[in-house]
C-alpha cells in the first residue's frame, strides 16, 4: 500500500509475489554483498536502484514480523554469497585490473541513476529539495577527503586493547550500519578515517586470534552495534521518508551521485592508483580497458533502467 500524497509505503507489503522477485531480492542481496568489497559502491544505492529501498528499511525496522523476516532471507542469503565471491572474485580483479574493474561498477551504478531521479522527480523541486541534493553530493565527496588526507593511521593496536577501545568499536559497529542504509557513504572511508581499517584487516587471522584472542570481543562489540544501528537507522529512515518523502529523494540522489565520483577517490582506491604503473603493459591495458568498461556499464544499466520505466508505464496504462 502506498502514500497517495508521496507515493512512499505505509506498510511492507507481502514479501514477494512470485519465485522472479524473489530472484530479484536474492541478486539485490548479492550486489550488495559485493558493495561492502568494491570501494565507494553503495549498497543501499543498489537497493534504490532495484526499487527495494523503502521495502528494505521497512522489513529491518520490523524484523520480528514474518512478512518482514521472510522478505529479508532471500536478500541475506545473496549478501552472504556476494561478499564471498566478492573477496575472492572482485577482491582479485582489484589487484590485477584495479582502475578497469571500478569503471566497470562505476558505469553501471552511473547508468542507472536515472532511476534514482525519476523518484526524486515524483515530488516537486523546491529551492530547499535542490540544496538537500547538492548537500548530499558533496558529502561523500568530503567523507572521501577527510578519510584521504586527515585521517590517523591505525592509532590502535588490537594487541594489546585498552578498556575504551571496545565502546570506540561499538559505536564504530553503530556507524557503519549507518553508511550501509544512506546511499553515499562507504563503511571502508569510514574505518580508513579512524584509522582502523589496516589493524582490522591484519586481525582476521588463525595465528592473530591465538596470540590476541581478546580481538574476538571486539568482533562482538563490532557487530553488536552493527545490529543496533540497522535497527535505529532504519526505523529513522522509515519515518524520514514517511514524513519528507520528496526531500529525503533529493537528498539521495544527491549523495548516489556523490558516491559515483567516489568511488574513484578514496582511501583504499588511491593507495591502489600509487601502486599502478601506467607506463608498463598491465597498467596501459588496465587504463584503456577502464574506459571501454565504463562505456559498456553505463550502456547496460541505462538500458535495464529504461526496460524498467517501460514496464511501469504500460503497468500504469493497464490499470
Amino acid at each position: 500500500m502506498e502514500n497517495e500524497e508521496t507515493g512512499a509505503p505505509t506498510q511492507l507489503e507481502a514479501p514477494y509475489k512470485n519465485k522472479k522477485e524473489v530472484a530479484k531480492g536474492g541478486l539485490l542481496g548479492f550486489l550488495i554483498g559485493l558493495a561492502i568489497i568494491v570501494p565507494g559502491v553503495s549498497g543501499s544505492a543498489i537497493a534504490i536502484i532495484f526499487r527495494l529501498y523503502e521495502r528494505l528499511l521497512k522489513a529491518i525496522s520490523t524484523f520480528t514480523k514474518k512478512n518482514s523476516l521472510l522478505f529479508l532471507c532471500p536478500i541475506v542469503i545473496g549478501g552472504v554469497i556476494g561478499l564471498v565471491a566478492g573477496f575472492f572474485g572482485v577482491k582479485g580483479l582489484l589487484g590485477v585490473l584495479p582502475f578497469a574493474t571500478v569503471c566497470l561498477f562505476a558505469g553501471l551504478m552511473l547508468g542507472a541513476y536515472p532511476s534514482v531521479i525519476n523518484e526524486a522527480r515524483k515530488n516537486k523541486p523546491t529551492y530547499g529539495r535542490m540544496g538537500l541534493a547538492v548537500l548530499g553530493a558533496l558529502l561523500p565527496i568530503a567523507f572521501s577527503a577527510i578519510a584521504i588526507y586527515c585521517a590517523p593511521r591505525d592509532w590502535l593496536s588490537l594487541e594489546n586493547i585498552p578498556v575504551y577501545a571496545y565502546f570506540v568499536f561499538l559505536l564504530l559497529g553503530f556507524l557503519v550500519a549507518l553508511t550501509q542504509l544512506v546511499p553515499g557513504l562507504s563503511a571502508t572511508a569510514l574505518l580508513m578515517m579512524v584509522g582502523v581499517f589496516t589493524p582490522l584487516l591484519n586481525s582476521i587471522s588463525i595465528s592473530f586470534w591465538k596470540q590476541a584472542p581478546m580481538v574476538l570481543l571486539v568482533y562482538l562489540c563490532l557487530g553488536i552495534g552493527f545490529l543496533l544501528g540497522l535497527f535505529v537507522v532504519s526505523k529513522a529512515m522509515d519515518k524520514a521518508l514517511s514524513k519528507w518523502h520528496g526531500g529525503v529523494y533529493y537528498l539521495i540522489s544527491g549523495l548516489s551521485l556523490g558516491s559515483v565520483i567516489t568511488m574513484f577517490f578514496n582511501p583504499e582506491i588511491m593507495e591502489t592508483y600509487a601502486g599502478i604503473e601506467f607506463s608498463t603493459t598491465m597498467g596501459i591495458v588496465d587504463f584503456s580497458l577502464g574506459f571501454v568498461l565504463f562505456a559498456i556499464g553505463l550502456a547496460l544499466a541505462y538500458l535495464l533502467v529504461r526496460i524498467e520505466l517501460r514496464k511501469q508505464k504500460y503497468n500504469r496504462l493497464v490499470k
